[in-house]
Parts: C-alpha cells; structure tokens; sequence
C-alpha cells in the first residue's frame, strides 16, 4: 500500500513533539503539505525546521493556544484551510480524584475536548462543501479504562469518543470521514525522562523499566511494553488516506492490547 497525500494539506495540533510530531513527520513523507502547531514560537521553529531537515519542504507553523476560543481563532486565521484536521493536542496530569478542583476540570475540558470542536466546527463544513475530508481525534484508552489516578483526563478523552462519533454521524454521505484513534502507554519524550529517572533509581536500562512499568500498571498490554509514536502515528496516517476511505464513525486502537474487548 503506497499512500499519497500531495494535493492535501494537513494540520495537526499539539504537534512540535511527541506523537503529534510523529504523526506530522508521517504526513509529510505521503507528500502532504503539513502545518504544525505549538504555544511558542521557538517549539514551533524547532519543529518545522526538524522536518525540514529530514527532507519534507512542504511544512510550516501556527503558534497558538488552543486552551482558548481565541487561540483557535488564531490557529484558523493562521491556516484557513485544511484537508486533514488532526486533533492531537491535549494535556495530561495524575491528580487524586478528591483533589481535582473546579479549575482543574474546566482547565482539562477546555484542552482536551473544547479545542478540538472548536476547531471541527470550522473546518469540517469546509471539507464538506469540498466533498472529502479527514477529521481525527486523539482519544486514548483511558477513555475506556478511566485511570483512578486521573479521573479528570479520562473523562475528557471518553468525550471525544462522543464528539467523534456524532459528528461522524453528521458528516454521513459527504466524503468526510471522522475517527478516534486510541493510543495506549506509548514512548513520548515525556515519558522516556520519567523512564530514564526509573532506570537510573533500579539500576536497569530504559528498556527494562518501561516492560517494568507497564507489568505493573497495564499488565493486560498484549506486547508488554510502551508503544513507539511512529507506530501510533502510523494509524492516524492510514486513517488520513485515500485508502481509509470507508473507515468512518470509528474508534481506533493503538494500545498494545491493553483494553480486554474484542471489538
């Protein structure tokens, strides 16, 4: 399967690291031309000249933060237009459930699931009237295992199964697809420092503490360790291409198996 993206323009969110960066690099190497976004100009300059660096011309950069109706705003004044809209960016943050106050909720909201509408609402009806379009949200496992260690995050990631879905549902018929796509534990450059600290405090090397970590805090994970971000974003690039084109309404799993179901 060869996929080819030239005449599209994509954008992704939350995306100068991590599996936001992943997917973005992937998208460059179909051929897409690729906006990245970040809150600094100096993450945002980092990134779009790593890509550049790797061979893809075609890239360029918004700074924005999404936590806010204006942020989006700005995103959109800043890239108008977009064939592919991924709805990468969102925050994470273990917290006791007692703990968690009225600001943090808002706060979690407002990233994770406000962001992503707000800036759906704007460009699916430019997808529509076009005839084609991809709409992605990153949603996660613990949207179904809500994690007791971060209720509020969880919550947030159950509704962009929603928001998915229906908007799936009322975008039928148009040639626009929307899906969720589900990571599991996966090795963003935050988690390979925790996991570094970890391996540094038992003595063992970075592989051993993330198969360590993930026994003991996701034992049903059927590989038995953290997921790469290229291989999730190797599903958000499928799901993006002109292959995928019959895949909609759906939520996606790139969780190494951790979620005992068979749908």
């Amino acid at each position: 399967m060869k996929i080819e993206l030239y005449e599209k323009t994509a954008l992704v969110t939350g995306s100068t690291g991590g599996i936001g960066f992943a997917i973005a690099q992937g998208l460059a190497a179909t051929g897409a031309e690729v906006i990245v976004n970040g809150r600094s100009q100096a993450r945002v300059d980092e990134a779009v000249a790593k890509l550049k660096d790797l061979g893809y011309g075609r890239v360029s950069g918004v700074v924005a933060d999404l936590s806010t109706a204006e942020g989006c705003k700005a995103l959109i004044h800043g890239a108008p237009h977009a064939d592919i809209l991924i709805n990468n960016m969102g925050i994470f943050e273990p917290k006791p459930f007692f703990d968690i106050d009225d600001n943090d909720w808002q706060r979690f909201f407002d990233v994770n699931v406000m962001s992503a509408i707000r800036l759906s609402r704007y460009y699916a009806p430019i997808m529509k009237e076009q005839g084609w379009g991809r709409i992605q949200f990153l949603s996660s496992e613990s949207a179904l295992h809500i994690p007791v260690e971060m209720v509020h995050y969880g919550v947030t990631k159950t509704a962009l199964l929603a928001v998915s879905r229906g908007l799936a549902e009322t975008l039928s018929g148009t040639g626009v697809t929307v899906n969720a796509v589900l990571p599991g534990p996966t090795q963003s450059e935050g988690v390979t420092s925790f996991l570094e600290k970890m391996a540094k405090d038992q003595g063992t090397s970075v592989e051993e503490a993330g198969a360590n970590f993930v026994k003991e805090h996701r034992p049903t994970s059927l590989i038995e360790r953290f997921a790469s971000v290229e291989e999730v974003a190797n599903l958000s690039v499928y799901l993006a291409s002109e292959q995928a084109s019959a895949t909609t309404g759906a939520a996606m799993r790139v969780d190494g198996g951790v979620v005992k179901a068979i749908p």
